[in-house]
């Protein structure tokens, strides 16, 4: 559905996309982030022919930004980072303008509308102008005219922006559902967003795409192991023989012995779709009192900062099971054995 290849554009002396080039598919939802001058907004320009690379290549729906823009247009829905609105013109008035210069049929034209406003959540605002409206309901009037005509892309720059938290995840749960069916490349600065949203992510940085992939593709780039730490009431040297029994385990490091509970820093690999499941089932099958069982991992936002500045903060817990009372893992280790 999109094709870039070395994708070039300058302003004056800045290099603002420098050889771009990736491939997006239908039935994708795109996360596009980098840091503020990336290059994101430009190569999205590019691609929706506001603007002309100096050099290089774009296809979208199988037609070249330059040789064939309007048919690109066409087969694209766009929401730029300000959305484009008329703030004199009413709600309906302005969809209905819309539905006009996209050439939709008129007798389609009602059903469009009614289903763009049932779907960006605008039922309540159909009576208003435009220029009354909060920011968050000018970026869904945005986000409306984009799927007025029901393009098969849609190119999406910081769609959530000035929402509220709770139409966030509205408009998240819509793109989402979008992607299903059509392509959908959109740009953040919201990193959760992307991890909640995204099937696939490309970073860019300095004109550069830096990375390419899922989320977990790009967390073995920047990292090849996780970090478990386990707490468990026992003998020092049977609890670290039986963890050295586990599959993925690459190396146990003791961290200390207090009050009989023994805690240790287990690195596994990364292609451990579970580790802390295993450990517990460990637990379980040994009848370990576990104190404590916390898997660390590289996030999203460490993934940024790595591809983007090169360095990787120190990793913070993104799996926990509450062992706050020892007697709880013993007790169903307990009900394992019976």
């Amino acid at each position: 559905m999109i094709e870039v290849k070395e994708l070039t554009k300058s302003y004056g002396p800045t290099l603002a996309v420098n050889q771009v080039s990736f491939e997006a598919r239908a039935g994708e939802v795109v996360g596009f982030i980098g840091p503020n001058g990336a290059g994101k907004t430009t190569t999205m320009r590019i691609l929706t022919c506001y603007l002309t690379a100096d050099s290089g290549s774009a296809s979208v729906a199988g037609y070249d930004v330059q040789e064939h823009p309007i048919d690109v247009r066409k087969n694209v829905g766009y929401l730029p980072e300000s959305a484009p609105l008329y703030v004199d013109m009413g709600v309906v008035d302005y969809l209905k303008f819309m539905t006009e210069i996209r050439e939709i049929p008129k007798f389609e034209r009602r059903q469009r509308i009614n289903s763009v406003i049932d779907i960006c959540g605008l039922s309540s605002v159909v009576q208003k102008d435009i220029g009354e409206l909060s920011k968050g309901f000018r970026q869904r009037v945005g986000l409306a005219q984009s799927l007025i005509h029901d393009p098969p892309i849609l190119i999406l720059d910081e769609p959530t922006s000035g929402l509220d938290p709770s139409q966030t995840i509205e408009i998240r749960n819509l793109i989402k559902e979008l992607g299903k069916e059509k392509l959908v490349l959109f740009s953040t600065h919201i990193l959760p967003e992307v991890s909640a949203t995204c099937s696939r992510i490309l970073m860019i940085n300095q004109g550069k795409i830096v990375a390419n992939g899922t989320l977990q593709e790009l967390i073995g780039q920047v990292r090849s192991d996780d970090t478990v730490h386990v707490a468990i009431r026992g003998a020092e040297e049977e609890i670290r023989t039986k963890l050295n029994e586990i599959e993925g385990v690459m190396d146990i490091r003791h961290v200390a012995t207090e009050n009989g509970v023994v805690s240790y820093e287990v690195t596994t690999s990364q292609g451990i779709d579970s580790p802390t499941e295993l450990f517990f089932l460990a637990a379980v099958e040994n009848n370990w009192q576990m104190a404590e069982l916390r898997h660390e991992s590289v996030d999203l936002e460490q993934v940024f900062l790595n591809f983007t500045t090169g360095q990787v903060e120190e990793t913070t817990p993104t799996e926990e099971i509450d062992t706050q009372t020892e007697e709880t893992v013993t007790g169903i280790a307990v009900a394992e054995e019976e």
